[in-house]
């Protein structure tokens, strides 16, 4: 099977294409899906201070056998660090949750732009990111106006903008403005939580090439430069969702795909988004 390729961020770090997301696996739970991820062949985690699960992760990477260095660990700022000292005082929390010195990427989780300054965050990461702590730092669910604002206020550019992409809700304009900027885009909820899955457009492309329809959606999403983390406690649902680099849509495939769009939002609006925990 071919090996999953690298994208290449704007301050020259590299990133896994295709890695394994971690978002609503019970703590009990994460640390032998992540192992068996690791198995399979994952090398890239996507995990969050929100989910309440790093500490599981850390010890799957620790338990892997693999090199610190053959792991892409991400995490995200939780929505209630947002001073200085509370967004430091949480990276510190997730480096020891990981048993690492560094991640590999972090971001901010939300915006938030109607209850905080999302800058001071930033700034507080541009700060983790210069002591080399975290290799690159990025955003997560950031519009294009979210992003020019830190482009305009601060010293260091996105190399990542996570955000909401899938058949249903293409984010054409979000993901136009981060190539301008030379900002990876990530997609998350990359198959709709399963919605798109029936879709007729999807099945018929997936008859067509003998493949699944999520790894038609997955492969879709490899195509159009997109890094992607399915998430599945199932290891027969992981390895599908693995084997997505021995087969390439057609541009009219590709081109059937995307015309479903229909801004099918599944989470929440990011401009209008404003959940902070307790």
């Amino acid at each position: 099977m071919a090996g999953v390729p690298a994208l290449t961020l704007n301050n020259g770090n590299g990133i896994p294409q295709l890695g394994f997301g971690v978002y609503q696996i019970p703590p009990p739970q994460t640390a032998a899906a992540v192992l068996s991820a690791f198995e399979i062949g994952y090398r890239h985690i996507d995990t969050a201070q929100m989910y309440e699960n790093e500490k599981e992760v850390g010890e799957a990477v620790a338990a892997s056998g693999l090199e610190r260095g053959e792991v892409f660990l991400t995490s995200k700022v939780n929505n209630n660090r947002q001073t200085r000292e509370e967004v430091l005082a949480s990276f510190d929390e997730t480096l020891a949750k990981l048993g690492t010195d560094y991640v590999d990427l972090m971001l901010i989780h939300w915006p938030l732009p109607t209850v905080r300054d999302f800058t001071v965050a930033w700034k507080a990461l541009e700060e983790v990111y210069r002591e080399g702590r975290a290799r690159s730092i990025g955003v997560s669910n950031f519009e294009p106006h979210h992003i020019r604002r830190l482009l305009a206020e601060t010293d260091i550019p996105p190399s990542v903008n996570q955000i909401e992409v899938h058949p249903y809700l293409i984010q054409s304009e979000v993901r136009e403005f981060d190539d301008e900027h030379q900002i990876v885009t990530e997609a998350w909820s990359p198959i709709a939580q399963g919605d798109v899955l029936d879709d007729p457009v999807i099945t018929s492309v997936a008859r067509t090439v003998g493949r699944t329809p999520a790894q038609v959606v997955l492969r879709w999403h490899i195509q159009r430069g997109d890094v992607v983390f399915p998430k599945s406690v199932n290891r027969e649902r992981m390895r599908e969702n693995f084997a997505l680099f021995d087969f390439e849509l057609s541009a009219q495939d590709m081109e059937t795909i995307s015309s479903l769009d229909r801004n099918g939002r599944r989470g929440p609006n990011p401009n209008e988004f404003a959940w902070v925990p307790r």
